[in-house]
């Protein structure tokens, strides 16, 4: 039976952030967080081969204890257990650093044929972590995935790049990023959810992983991150005049054209 392990994150809700008007900082307290966009997506698809094909799925996060809620909707999607990889040496990793926990944690499960993530998480966007985990797996990463079939140990993927799309094939195991158009996310049933809460759930420190503490949270971060701000934005305060609303679309239309807001 295919084993496939899921790689999740539990990112904040963008779309419910405020900003502080005066400093531009983002305010993150109590903010609402999720599964990540694309992660749903990377979850959807290692449900649907698992009905297909038959196979074990299994959901891992790095992140704090809060992260058993989504951990537990995973669950109610499909997944067959859940490790939340939780420890205060954890706190302020870098995709570097969160990408070495994965990998060793996926090492200690072993005997895996697809690892699925988003194409990245919606809160950052660095795209970053499901490379650098097949990096360290030395695997064949297959990134923006928009649709995966199986044949035999092989895996055929259609990638959409910038200005084509592209057939890939590989021999298991990969490790597959996909993007939003490979599926839609399906919502858990209520059934779905009360099974949910009787698969398992295992959270793991750094000593059960032997993790090394130099290799993670600020230490083994190859990036600091000083500040988040909202992007400034001001008016221009351009006063369009003339004798007839003819005369004043004109000139607005030669503003608009020479900002490039439109074409000419």
């Amino acid at each position: 039976m295919l084993k496939i392990i899921v790689c999740l994150k539990q990112a904040l809700d963008v779309t419910q952030l405020k900003t502080d008007p005066t400093t531009r900082q983002i305010i993150t307290v109590n903010a609402p967080k999720k599964i990540s966009d694309f992660d749903k997506n990377a979850l959807e698809e290692a449900v649907r081969i698992k009905e297909k094909y038959g196979a074990e799925v299994i959901v891992v996060t790095v992140g704090t204890e809060d992260a058993k809620t989504s951990l537990r909707e995973a669950l109610a999607i499909g997944a067959d257990k859940a490790y939340l990889l939780c420890d205060e040496n954890f706190q302020n990793s870098d995709t570097l650093a969160t990408a070495y926990i994965l990998s060793e944690f996926i090492k200690k499960v072993g005997n895996y044929d697809l690892i699925f993530c988003g194409e990245a998480s919606i809160d950052s966007y660095s795209a970053q972590v499901g490379p650098r985990v097949a990096e360290k797996l030395n695997i064949v990463p297959l990134t923006y995935v928009r649709k995966v079939e199986l044949e035999g140990d092989t895996v055929k993927v259609e990638r959409k790049l910038e200005d084509c799309l592209e057939v890939v094939k590989a021999k298991m195991p990969v490790l597959i990023t996909v993007v939003r158009e490979i599926n839609t996310p399906r919502i858990p049933s209520l059934m779905a959810i009360m099974k949910a809460s009787k698969k398992e759930l295992t959270i793991l420190k750094a000593i059960e992983l032997q993790i090394e503490k130099g290799k993670v949270g600020e230490t083994g971060s190859s990036i600091q991150i000083l500040e988040v701000l909202a992007p400034k934005i001001e008016r221009k305060r351009v006063k369009i005049q003339g004798e007839n609303a003819q005369e004043i679309g004109e000139k607005l239309a030669q503003i608009l054209i020479q900002e490039r807001i439109v074409g000419g």
